[in-house]
């Protein structure tokens, strides 16, 4: 599994490939790398990430300072004391220690680790459905290109059909109705190749869309690993590894571990506190009244103790909040079960449409064989008399349609395939073994800033790491293009 698409081999579509020609496993490599919608969701993952030092922060000592400048401005009566009228500075140093918060700390840090556990699990579930995406794309254009070749040899067959019917037609050896059904079906397999070429178009733009580039020549894909030959043998792996039921049920577990959160606002809290203050009379000291004599201008004064916070009341807030967290967790709590439908349905039609589509290319390898033999047989025929012009015509038209049936049963076969292996969890950058460089490891960026305690650190504006598809002659005149 790990070496999915570690070797070259026979396409499932029978084309002669270029010798430069892009791979699978290349255009799988450029849309890891490149692809706005992955990078997109790893910016995400850290995102969540950084919840978990925010959780952290609130359990660690808090630090704080005061600076002020003032001047007495009048006092009179018992407030007269002959202080001096000057500017004051004063400045404290104040610090927090939480030692008992309910559990609200380690609970709120439980569920931001649980957030990142499903915050990986929805990576993985966005790469496999982005590989499940391009290889469909990398698929629709070797069909396409297939199919626009099938109706160009058409269209060169019937051309020659149509001169050669002309010439016989010159002799008396048809009659005009042959000419114009040549014509007829020469014209119709024009339009049928136009619309084939729109069709390859739009293939074409929507691989560049995926993978970030427009497609070269193309190779075969290689085969696809053994898949389960029952459904409920993939349904059983689907459960087990499917990213989307894994982030959907940290989910619900994170949003247990908030109800916990919650809850414990009703309970008391304890923080170790000490502080220092300092005042200083810059105009000078005061003096006593008594003695005459001065007063020291400057001093200072230090604290340490415990607080402690029990609510009594709080017009039943902790009891909505309560309510409210434990309807989110409900809410979550079935969303799994929906996942889990969704997961079970897309593996069994996947499975289904992998077998349909094996059966269709085995179906069709015969009628393919049998309208080529047929093809010849009318041709011979029409050469002695016994077969018609439009017989020989309907004749080349069954074998193009079996063709195209066959080339297409091929594409949805491996795309079958492949979105049954991504409805098992095994459609993943590991899975696939992708070369080009190291993997992304979300953990890396977990470990960075998950543990920080430093309030000044920080990191540089990211600039996009995904391509631009938009060509020189696309862009906009005195419109430039997003910064990277």
């Amino acid at each position: 599994m790990k070496h999915l698409l570690a070797t070259a081999a026979l396409g499932a579509l029978a084309l002669a490939a270029p010798a430069a020609a892009d791979t699978l496993r290349e255009a799988l490599v450029s849309t890891y790398r490149t692809n706005p919608t992955v990078n997109a969701q790893r910016e995400v993952l850290r995102g969540t990430d950084a919840g978990v030092a925010i959780a952290r922060a609130a359990g660690r000592p808090q630090l704080g300072a005061s600076v002020g400048l003032n001047r007495n401005l009048t006092r009179s009566g018992i407030l007269n004391t002959g202080a001096n009228k000057g500017p004051n500075i004063n400045g404290g140093l104040d610090l927090s220690v939480p030692l008992f918060q309910g559990g609200r700390v380690r609970n709120s840090i439980r569920a931001a680790e649980t957030r990142v556990e499903a915050g990986r699990a929805l990576l993985r579930a966005v790469e496999g459905d982005i590989f499940a995406e391009a290889t469909a794309a990398y698929m629709d254009v070797i069909r396409d290109r297939a199919i626009v070749e099938l109706n160009q040899s058409q269209i060169r067959v019937l051309t020659t059909n149509l001169e050669a019917t002309r010439d016989r037609f010159e002799i008396g050896d048809v009659t005009r109705t042959d000419v114009a059904q040549s014509e007829a079906r020469l014209s119709l397999a024009r339009s049928n190749l136009a619309t084939a070429q729109a069709r390859l178009a739009a293939s074409e733009e929507n691989y560049r869309r995926v993978i970030g580039r427009r497609p070269d020549g193309l190779a075969p894909p290689p085969p696809l690993p053994p898949l389960p030959t029952t459904a409920e043998e993939a349904v059983r792996i689907a459960l087990v590894e499917n990213p989307d039921i894994i982030a959907t049920v940290r989910q619900a577990q994170a949003a247990g571990l908030d109800v916990r959160v919650v809850r414990a606002e009703r309970l008391p809290t304890v923080s170790g506190v000490a502080s220092g203050d300092y005042v200083n009379s810059l105009g000078g000291g005061a003096s006593d009244p008594l003695t005459g004599r001065s007063l020291p201008n400057a001093g200072t004064a230090s604290t340490i103790g415990l607080n402690t916070s029990i609510p009594l009341y709080q017009g039943g807030l902790p009891a909505a909040r309560i309510r409210q967290a434990q309807a989110q967790e409900a809410q979550l709590l079935e969303q799994t079960v929906g996942t889990e439908r969704a997961v079970v349905a897309n593996t069994r039609a996947s499975f289904a449409s992998y077998e349909a589509s094996q059966r269709a290319i085995q179906s069709n390898q015969v009628a393919v064989s049998a309208n080529e033999l047929a093809l010849e047989g009318a041709r011979a025929e029409r050469s002695v008399g016994t077969r018609t012009v439009l017989e020989v015509l309907n004749a080349e038209q069954e074998l193009l349609n079996s063709q195209v049936a066959l080339v297409s049963a091929r594409r949805d076969a491996y795309v079958a395939g492949f979105q049954l292996l991504n409805a098992m969890g095994q459609a993943e950058s590991d899975d696939l073994g992708l070369e080009g460089g190291a993997l992304y490891d979300p953990t890396g960026n977990y470990r960075r800033v998950t543990r920080g305690w430093n309030d000044w650190a920080g990191e540089r504006r990211r600039q996009p790491t995904s391509t631009r598809t938009v060509t020189p002659t696309e862009q906009p005149a005195g419109v430039a293009g997003p910064t990277r």
